[in-house]
């Protein structure tokens, strides 16, 4: 028998395959041009790129259900990438897309807590699926406000930044329910901005509150990570108390 590719690597061809029939889908509907495309492609190359390292590493030959719904989530990514990168100003794609993409934020979870499949590959990909997309947001509507709400999308890539050059911020952050409410509001407030339905100032006030919430939930994970570190250098147990979770 000839060579044969792994499951993953079919099903990250797939993913691709998908991503760009919904680029001709949306390039239909808005006309989305070559700046779009050529973002959307970056970042399915990049995702694809991650995930087949990842799977290597973990020695896996296939993804299980719930990486698959969060593939299937970051090709809507892809979507608001382009359209974003574009500079698209047509708010029903735009919101719709980034909707639907954090409605199935929720699913994923449930597929894998159902089906007994979660892993710390898992969990990392849809963390930075996560990440990303409120990366874009908050460059969409930083052309909107300022680029001060940069800041929203660029505070978890800043943490894992500090954790390359300080090694006692690299201990994983218990997770907690204060930190996953601040992630959804941080979505929430952010699609809100973007749909423009509010006028400017309320919205200018509710993503700086959503800034600040962010900076709070951050500030306790460095300030539990900081405790942690003390302790262990002590000789003594980490306080139990979980700090907020930095997945956003």
């Amino acid at each position: 028998m000839g060579w044969q590719p792994r499951p993953w690597a079919r099903t990250l061809a797939g993913a691709a395959l998908l991503q760009a029939a919904l680029l001709i889908l949306l390039s239909m509907i808005v006309g989305l041009g070559p700046v779009g495309w050529l973002a959307a492609a970056g970042y399915t190359a990049a995702v694809c790129l991650g995930l087949a390292t990842g799977l290597r590493r973990a020695g896996r030959i296939s993804l299980g259900p719930a990486d698959k719904v969060t593939l299937a989530r970051s090709a809507l990514v892809g979507c608001v990438t382009a359209l974003v990168a574009d500079r698209i100003q047509e708010p029903v794609p735009l919101v719709g897309l980034t909707l639907a993409a954090l409605a199935l934020d929720g699913v994923d979870g449930w597929v894998a807590r159902r089906t007994g499949t979660s892993s710390p590959l898992g969990a990392r990909f849809d963390m930075e699926v996560d990440a990303f997309l409120l990366l874009v947001l908050s460059g969409c509507v930083a052309l909107q406000l300022g680029p001060w709400v940069l800041a929203i999308g660029l505070m978890r890539y800043a943490f894992i930044a500090a954790g390359r050059m300080l090694a006692w911020m690299r201990t994983p952050v218990p997770s907690s329910w204060a930190g996953k409410v601040v992630a959804v509001v941080q979505g929430v407030v952010l699609v809100v901005a973007t749909a423009g339905v509010l006028p400017p100032a309320v919205t200018a006030v509710a993503v700086a509150a959503a800034l600040a919430a962010l900076a709070w939930s951050f500030g306790r994970s460095v300030l539990w990570l900081s405790r942690t570190r003390s302790e262990t250098g002590r000789g003594t147990r980490p306080s139990a108390t979980p700090a907020p979770a930095v997945r956003v």
